[in-house]
């Protein structure tokens, strides 16, 4: 099967994720639409960071189906799925950069792993482009990630996963553990390189201001399902704990006023995990 024009560029149906006893999705089914920001929001313990890992084949589920690109992801050749990995790239909480490793280097790791034949000096102009396409200074490929602050390893990360010209980028928590500003900047730069890039970007996140910033639609993960909507959408959604993420103090904070145009935020609100 390969994608339709039109189709979603990912699709899941029925999926159950089980671990011992414990069911963490129930039947879950989401559609991703292409060029889209899809933030995915939820309770501790619903399972956000394991539909991620699910929909990229780091975890089988019990049942269900999972397609990228019109692709079974869940029952495809080791082969078909080196393919499909040259397609998206993944960032995962706090960068998970390899500390033995500069930041040029990580960058090239992908690039080693699935483009073999292409010469050294030419990763090195790769992984050049890549540090200042996410806004980081020249210099900062030469560093180690201890050597970098939060922000910076966030965006060395992000560089890392566009490092084959994904068409879908994966974040896990990419705000977690930053500043407001440091925060609000992120939230820019994945803008930014959706609109330049015309990327997909599936989204885990506790981050409400996130969510307002840059997500075209969320998906909420309760009771083992998932409720998807617009903002909007989700904002008249009746549900008690969609209710209560809206429209609790971190809700109302994060929401823009709809009276008067606001200035930048000095805080965050992150959802409790």
């Amino acid at each position: 099967m390969v994608e339709q024009p039109g189709k979603p560029i990912i699709r899941v149906r029925g999926l159950i994720n089980r671990f011992g006893s414990e069911t963490v999705h129930d039947g879950v089914d989401l559609d991703v639409r292409r060029g889209e920001v899809l933030g995915i929001v939820g309770g501790s313990g619903s399972g956000k960071s394991v539909l991620l890992r699910t929909v990229v084949g780091l975890n089988r589920p019990v049942e269900g189906e999972v397609e990228v690109f019109g692709r079974d992801v869940l029952g495809i050749s080791d082969r078909q799925r080196r393919e499909l990995e040259r397609r998206w790239g993944v960032l995962f909480q706090d960068g998970a950069l390899f500390s033995s490793l500069t930041v040029a280097q990580n960058i090239e790791v992908p690039l080693k792993e699935y483009h073999r034949d292409i010469p050294l000096r030419l990763m090195d102009e790769i992984s050049a482009v890549k540090v200042g396409l996410v806004g980081l200074p020249d210099d900062a490929g030469e560093k180690y990630p201890s050597q970098l602050s939060g922000g910076m390893r966030k965006r060395a990360g992000l560089a890392r996963a566009l490092a084959l010209d994904p068409e879908i980028v994966f974040l896990d928590e990419p705000t977690a553990g930053l500043d407001p500003i440091a925060a609000g900047a992120f939230d820019e730069l994945i803008r930014d390189l959706k609109g330049s890039l015309g990327l997909t970007v599936f989204m885990v996140t506790h981050d409400l201001d996130s969510l307002f910033a840059i997500c075209d639609r969320v998906a909420v993960l309760v009771d083992k399902k998932i409720r998807v909507g617009t903002l909007e959408q989700l904002l008249k959604d009746d549900h008690p704990w969609v209710h209560e993420y809206f429209h609790g103090p971190r809700g109302r904070a994060a929401r823009p006023s709809e009276d008067v145009a606001m200035p930048a935020k000095e805080t965050r609100s992150v959802a409790p995990a």
